[in-house]
C-alpha cells in the first residue's frame, strides 16, 4: 500500500472520516436503515467466524483472525476511532512515526470503503420483503447481488490484505515497538488511546505470527482465498444455494 505522509495524510484521513460520519449521520436519521445496517455487519461478522472458524481456533492464527474480525471485519461501534482520527489528522507525523501513519492512512480508507458498501447492503436489505426473503441468509445475499460493486468489493478485501501487510511490516522495523510503548502517555494525553490500542494489538498479533517464520504471509493468503472464492460464489451461484451454506447464522 502506498505510504502518505504529510498533508497528505491528514487531508486523506479528513476525507475518509467525513465520509463515514456523513454515511453514519444519514442512517441515524432513518432508524429503519440504521437497524437493517447493523444487522448486515452482525451478519457478517458471524459469517467470518463461520469461515475462519478453523483459524480462531488456531494456535498459530487465532490472534491474527481475532483481530481481522474484531477490528476489520466486526460489528463494533468505531465512532470514537473515527473521532480520534479526525482530531490527529492535522498533528499525525508530530505523534506518530512514519510507519504508523501509513498504517493509519490505511485504515481509514478501508473503513471509509467499508461503511459506503455497508450502507448500501443496508438499503438494500431493507427493501427485501420479509414475505419473499424470511430467512436472513437469503435476504444477505440477494442485498449482496442487488448491490454489486464487484471492482469495490474486490478494492475492499485488498485494501484489507494490503492493511495486513502493512502491520507485518511494522514488526520488523528496528525499535518500533518500543517507540510504541513510549507513545502512550502523549497518545492517551492527546485522547488517542483508541488508536494507540489498534497499533499496538496490530503490532503484537503479527509479531507472533512473523516469529514463527512465514506464518503471516500463509495467513494472508487464506484470507484472499476464502474471501475471493465466496465472492464469486455470492454474485454467480444461485441464490438458495449460497443462502444455504448460511442458513447457521440466523439470529
Amino acid at each position: 500500500m502506498v505510504t502518505i505522509v504529510g498533508m497528505d495524510a491528514a487531508q486523506t484521513i479528513r476525507d475518509a472520516v467525513s465520509r463515514v460520519t456523513d454515511l453514519r449521520q444519514a442512517a441515524e436519521s432513518s432508524p429503519p436503515l440504521q437497524a437493517a445496517i447493523l444487522a448486515v455487519k452482525r451478519f457478517q461478522a458471524r459469517r467470518f467466524a463461520l469461515t475462519y472458524a478453523d483459524l480462531l481456533k488456531s494456535t498459530v492464527y487465532q490472534g491474527a483472525a481475532r483481530f481481522f474480525l474484531e477490528e476489520l471485519y466486526g460489528d463494533r461501534d468505531y465512532s470514537e476511532r473515527d473521532a480520534q482520527f479526525a482530531r490527529i489528522a492535522g498533528a499525525l507525523q508530530r505523534i506518530f512515526p512514519d510507519q504508523a501513519v501509513a498504517t493509519a492512512v490505511s485504515l481509514a480508507s478501508v473503513h471509509a470503503l467499508t461503511e459506503e458498501i455497508d450502507h448500501e447492503m443496508g438499503r438494500a436489505w431493507l427493501a427485501q420483503s420479509f414475505a419473499a426473503c424470511p430467512a436472513e441468509s437469503l435476504r444477505y445475499v440477494k442485498a449482496w447481488k442487488q448491490v454489486g460493486r464487484a471492482a469495490d468489493r474486490n478494492l475492499q478485501l485488498k485494501s484489507i490484505l494490503a492493511l495486513g501487510r502493512d502491520l507485518d511490516r511494522l514488526t520488523r522495523t528496528n525499535g518500533l515497538r518500543m517507540m510504541l510503548k513510549l507513545m502512550r502517555r502523549p497518545a492517551r494525553t492527546a485522547g488517542l488511546s483508541d488508536l494507540q490500542e489498534f497499533l499496538e494489538s496490530g503490532f503484537d498479533t503479527f509479531a507472533q505470527m512473523s516469529r514463527i517464520g512465514g506464518e503471516t504471509e500463509k495467513f494472508l493468503l487464506m484470507i484472499q482465498q476464502r474471501e475471493t472464492s465466496l465472492m464469486e460464489e455470492l454474485f454467480l451461484v444461485e441464490d438458495d444455494v449460497v443462502a444455504a451454506r448460511f442458513a447457521g447464522l440466523q439470529l
